[in-house]
Formats: C-alpha cells, sequence, structure tokens
C-alpha cells in the first residue's frame, strides 16, 4: 500500500469513527498498519489506533500501539514524530494509573529539542504530567504543570487543551475542597464548548458536564448534579465511552448516598466498578470502594465497611495515592471510635497525621490543614496555596 492510498484509507477510517462505526474503523486502520509501507503514514495511522482504544478505555491495547509509534518514529528520524510518540506512551501509563512512568515520559518529551510542531505539544505534556502529579496527590507540582498547561493553551490559542485543563483544575479543586473553583473550572470548559466546539467531539461537552455533576453533588446541589451527570452519561453511551460510564455511574451512586438512597447507591457502585476493574483504572476503583464504605457505615454494618477499606487500602498503596490513604485512615477512625477499640484508632490518628504532613496539606498563613472542609483557597504564583480568609 503505498503513500495515497494510506492516506485514502486512514481518512475512511476517520470518516467511520466519526460517524459512531467504531469496530469498522478500527479494521480499516488494522488493515493499513499490516499493508502499508509509508512510515508517515503508519505513525498516523497508529495514533488514530492509540486515541480510539483511549476512548473505549482499552488502556492495554492502548499501549501496546504507543510502544509501536515509538519504534516508528524512530524509523522515521524525526524528533517532532519522537515527542508525540512519547507523549502517547505517557498518556497511556497516566490511564493504567502507572503515575511515575507518566512522569518520566513527559520529562523525556520536555528534553526533546524538537521544532515548533513539537513544543505545540508541550502543553498536552505539562497536562498529562500534571494529571499523573494529582493521582499522586503531589498537589504543589500538579498545579504548578496545570498553570504551564493553561500558559500553552491561551499562548497557541488551544481551545481544546484550554477545555481539557479546566476539567482537570476542577478535578484538583474537587480534591483539595474548594467547591466554589471545583465548579468555575468545568462551568468555563462548558462555556468553552458551547462558544468554540461545533466541530468537536462531543466527549469535550460530556466530560465538563461530569465535572460539574461532581462539584454540584459536593455543594449539595444534587439535582442539578443528578441533571449534568445525566446529560453526560447520555453521550458516554451513544459513544461507547467506557471510562465515562464509570465515572459516572460512581457519580450517580454518590447523588443517591448524599440522598441517604443507600438501597439505590449500591447496584450503581457495583456497575462502575465492573467496568473500572474491566478498564484498569485502579484510582477510580478507589473511590468506588470509599463510596461503598460510607453506605456501609450508614447502615452500621461497621465490618463490611473495613473490609471495603481493606481493599481500597491495597489499592491506594499500591497507586502511591495518598490522599486516598488520609481519607481510608480518617474513615478507620470513625468506625474504631464507634467499636471502642482504642489501639487501633490511636494507630490511625498518627498515619492520618503522617498522611497530611506527606502531602504538605497545610495552608502557609494559618497552618490549619487543607482540604478537612469545604473553603476557599489561593494559589501563590509559586503554587503554594492558602485559606483566602
Amino acid at each position: 500500500m503505498g503513500q495515497d492510498q494510506t492516506k485514502q484509507q486512514i481518512e475512511k477510517g476517520l470518516h467511520l469513527y466519526q460517524s459512531n462505526q467504531t469496530e469498522k474503523a478500527l479494521r480499516v486502520w488494522m488493515r493499513v498498519l499490516e499493508k502499508s509501507a509509508d512510515p508517515a503514514g503508519r505513525f498516523r495511522v497508529l495514533g488514530c489506533l492509540i486515541t480510539a482504544h483511549a476512548e473505549m478505555g482499552r488502556y492495554k491495547d492502548m499501549l501496546k500501539f504507543a510502544v509501536v509509534q515509538i519504534d516508528t518514529a524512530r524509523e522515521l528520524e524525526d524528533p517532532d514524530y519522537l515527542t508525540e510518540s512519547y507523549l502517547n506512551l505517557a498518556r497511556s501509563n497516566e490511564k493504567l494509573c502507572e503515575f511515575q512512568k507518566t512522569i518520566s515520559y513527559c520529562k523525556t518529551c520536555l528534553n526533546m529539542q524538537g521544532t515548533t510542531v513539537g513544543r505545540q505539544l508541550n502543553g498536552q505534556v505539562s497536562l498529562s504530567m500534571g494529571n499523573a502529579f494529582l493521582g499522586l496527590s503531589t498537589f504543589q507540582k500538579a498545579l504548578e504543570c496545570f498553570e504551564k498547561a493553561l500558559r500553552y493553551a491561551h499562548n497557541n490559542d488551544d481551545k481544546m487543551l484550554e477545555c481539557r485543563v479546566c476539567c482537570s483544575l476542577g478535578n484538583f479543586y474537587a480534591q483539595i475542597k474548594d467547591y466554589e473553583k471545583a465548579l468555575f473550572f468545568p462551568c468555563k470548559a462548558a462555556e468553552l464548548v458551547n462558544d468554540y466546539g461545533k466541530g468537536w467531539s462531543l466527549k469535550y461537552r460530556a466530560m465538563s458536564q461530569y465535572h460539574m455533576a461532581v462539584a454540584y453533588r459536593k455543594l449539595g446541589r444534587l439535582a442539578d448534579a443528578m441533571d449534568c451527570c445525566e446529560e453526560s452519561m447520555k453521550i458516554a453511551l451513544q459513544h461507547g465511552d467506557r471510562p465515562l460510564q464509570a465515572l459516572c455511574l460512581l457519580c450517580f451512586a454518590d447523588i443517591h448516598r448524599s440522598r441517604k438512597d443507600v438501597q439505590t447507591a449500591f447496584p450503581r457502585y457495583d456497575s462502575s466498578m465492573s467496568i473500572m476493574t474491566e478498564i484498569g483504572n485502579r484510582l477510580g476503583l478507589v473511590q468506588v470502594l470509599l463510596g461503598m464504605t460510607k453506605c456501609w457505615m450508614t447502615q452500621k454494618e461497621l465490618d463490611k465497611a473495613l473490609e471495603s477499606i481493606e481493599k481500597a487500602q491495597e489499592l491506594a498503596e499500591g497507586l502511591g495515592y495518598k490522599l486516598g490513604l488520609l481519607k481510608l485512615h480518617c474513615l478507620c477512625e470513625r468506625i474504631y471510635r464507634t467499636k471502642g477499640q482504642q489501639r487501633e484508632l490511636r494507630d490511625h490518628v498518627v498515619k492520618f497525621h503522617e498522611c497530611v504532613e506527606e502531602m504538605e496539606l497545610y495552608c502557609g498563613m494559618c497552618g490549619e490543614s487543607i482540604g478537612e472542609k469545604n473553603s476557599q483557597l489561593q494559589a501563590l504564583p509559586c503554587s503554594h496555596f492558602f485559606h483566602l480568609k
């Protein structure tokens, strides 16, 4: 298959993919990969396969194609191709929750001295790196990366990147409990979709609605949360977006838990858990188990709650997800206080404070811990943050 035919077939695949015929598109692209003798065409078709597998939540396949793409980039001996392939490798690892590897591949990208094209990818590299630091609960470095990504988006007038960074910032502020900002950023993302997103994939709209739903729930605006989550889930189902379906199911379950409707929450946690397990989102699994633990505690089923905690703790330790561990110690503290088991209680109080210190979750002004309750935060140019009050 020559250069022109390769190009034609890639376009055919894209057309199929955009009209929701994913499996047909994959078959066309796989045929190009087998038959094409054009390395640049092979590189491009690998990019299509990587994106498609990412959106379906087939992260192991995504990683496999990213590795092949690096070999193709080396064959082409072009630093821009190499930067792009390392970014895809970083993003594959980010999706598989291999955060240390993600950071290391992102650093490789940033150290490559490509041309302007390669440097334009730096915004996406900074975003992926920020998501990985957030997965490790290294908040200051995550914020630095997100702000850098936002600067790249503004300088290159890249509205799609800006939209993705706003969603990540929403997630960031939801975790450290500044719920005003956790809502502000995904609302900004939704505005960008409305103003510029006519030709964009619907996943951008779905993503902003999901992050708005999370913030609305945390603010106690449960009807608004439900509306946004339903909108997001509708798009996720239309597009076969398994990762987003899992997140929406988790959000639905959390909304029902907030309404004290544990019976409706449990089946949604279960459905979310089975998709998260299938796609390999271990960070998501910790969130599901945290929600289930709180349900068991509401029902005074403390031994079942401790079973969920044990599973979540093993996952969180494997990931290096420090905020998850802090929340688990906090829940254990409440359980052992109720059970009157003083030794275990003391043990978890100590571990809780170790986590707070390790994450440096203290306000630089008042010295109180950050992320304990909803409070407005302000970040300094050095990415240290403190209570606005």
